[in-house]
């Protein structure tokens, strides 16, 4: 018989027809006349009701069902007489897959703390909480994909080797195949890299931005989906040191038409995630975060406040509240500032614009007043930043000088700089943290939550 999915048994048209089911144990209970199993196969976070007869079974055959352990059933889909399910399945055959022993099971009980769930990284997604959470993610990463793809995006792949550090921050992990007990040296003692495997110094990459460019200047409109990596030592409740980043570049666009990209990005991304994970999100508003939901509506139903840094500033200046790190024009903005403009006095999504040069990335476009750039950062309640963008410095004249001025070597960047040589024009581009928007719709509070397998320091076994 073959098999349906648990998500596609809840339906009227099955009732009365004898079903195949296979999943994991979530609980087992009941009496001395008939046993109550509920059953998971990880496509829904609602589980199916196996009901058991004792007449039909031995106890012999029922002794390994315990949570954890997998099953095949096979019997009639009948309507429900109890409360908490529509539908249950009378078992008329059993077979069982696995066993999970219920003295060595790590997931035996209910009520764990998600602590302790991160040291069982291999495990956790069996729990509601994490099949929840991964199924949010994957859809939405269909919706980011679908979003491009129906704009006319195209999908662009850049590399994870790269010679280059698009941030300039040096926070990245060295990629080498040199022998690190016996290193080659030059004749000053420094490390001979023309005898590693690219033949110079190379490292994962922090951004496919750089070379996201190069196609936007080709084919007008593209967007990268992967992974970037940061040698960060942040052990913090925001920061991976390997997380997936979301990174259109568009040809012919203006710093308002990235904002303008920006907003219609993320709103269609929250809606999508409310239309296909009701279930999941109505679990985790739920368990973890009774705002969620509302949280979600309110960033579709109001345009985002688009100011300055400059005006920021002066908000934040005037607002009365002592903040943990001062702020004044020219500081790199923290969370705590961000959350202020955002969930206490504007109450609604922001989008900042115009930061100061020296604390923006080279490759942004230079303000007439020359003491700011053509960035911006879309900031979110509970996350602070959650895009990152800006025009793209066109001039060549412009962005040479900048490259010097910040001593960022003229032989790394020649490629980058033809795009300004041969048929430059005006384009813009953003990056979205993939992790931070799960964050976002999912209410977790720690990014580890929403990645299957975080990275951070000291950390790195499954």
């Amino acid at each position: 018989m073959k098999r349906t999915k648990i998500v596609d048994i809840f339906s009227p048209e099955l009732v009365g027809e004898q079903v195949c089911v296979k999943g994991w144990v979530r609980t087992r209970r009941g009496n001395k006349h008939v046993q109550f199993v509920a059953l998971n196969d990880g496509s829904t976070i609602n589980n199916l009701q196996i009901v058991i007869d004792l007449e039909k079974f031995s106890e012999e055959e029922l002794k390994p069902i315990t949570t954890g352990s997998s099953l095949h059933v096979e019997g009639t889909l009948v309507a429900s007489q109890g409360k908490g399910q529509t539908v249950e399945v009378q078992a008329e055959s059993i077979e069982i897959y696995g066993t999970a022993d219920p003295d060595e099971y790590p997931l035996q009980k209910k009520g764990h703390t998600l602590e302790f769930l991160r040291e069982k990284a291999h495990l956790r997604m069996r729990t509601n909480t994490f099949g929840a959470v991964f199924r949010i993610r994957h859809h939405l990463a269909f919706a980011i994909h679908k979003f491009f793809n129906d704009k006319g995006f195209f999908s662009m792949h850049t590399p994870l080797i790269t010679a280059s550090d698009c941030e300039g921050a040096g926070d990245m992990f060295q990629v080498t195949t040199l022998n690190l007990g016996d290193l080659p040296k030059t004749e000053d003692g420094r490390t001979d890299y023309s005898k590693d495997f690219f033949g110079k110094t190379t490292s994962l990459t922090v951004s496919g931005q750089l070379e996201g460019e190069l196609g936007a200047t080709s084919l007008g409109a593209i967007y990268t989906f992967g992974p970037t990596f940061r040698a960060e030592n942040s052990n913090t409740p925001r920061h991976l040191a390997e997380f997936w980043m979301i990174e259109p570049e568009v040809a012919f666009y203006d710093i308002t038409d990235n904002m303008d990209l920006a907003e219609e990005f993320i709103k269609y991304c929250v809606q999508y995630a409310l239309d296909h994970c009701k279930d999941d999100i109505e679990f985790l508003n739920k368990m973890y975060d009774n705002t969620l939901i509302d949280r979600l509506h309110g960033v579709l139903k109001e345009d985002f406040v688009r100011l300055t840094y400059t005006e920021g500033i002066k908000i934040l200046e005037q607002s009365g509240r002592k903040f943990e790190f001062p702020v004044k024009w020219g500081v790199d903005l923290q969370s705590e500032h961000e959350r202020y403009l955002v969930e206490e006095h504007f109450k609604r999504p922001v989008i900042l614009t115009d930061y100061p040069r020296e604390i923006k990335a080279f490759y942004m476009k230079q303000n007439d007043d020359g003491k700011t750039v053509r960035a911006m950062d879309v900031l979110f309640p509970q996350i602070g930043e959650i895009i990152g963008g800006s025009e793209r410095e066109e001039n060549l004249g412009k962005l040479q000088s900048e490259i010097e001025r910040r001593g960022i070597p003229d032989k790394d960047m020649w490629w980058y700089l033809d795009t300004r040589r041969f048929g430059t024009v005006p384009h813009s581009g953003f990056g979205l943290g993939f992790e931070r928007l799960i964050l976002f719709v999912t209410g977790m509070s720690n990014i580890r939550d929403v990645i299957p397998f975080p990275r951070t320091p000291n950390n790195a076994e499954f």
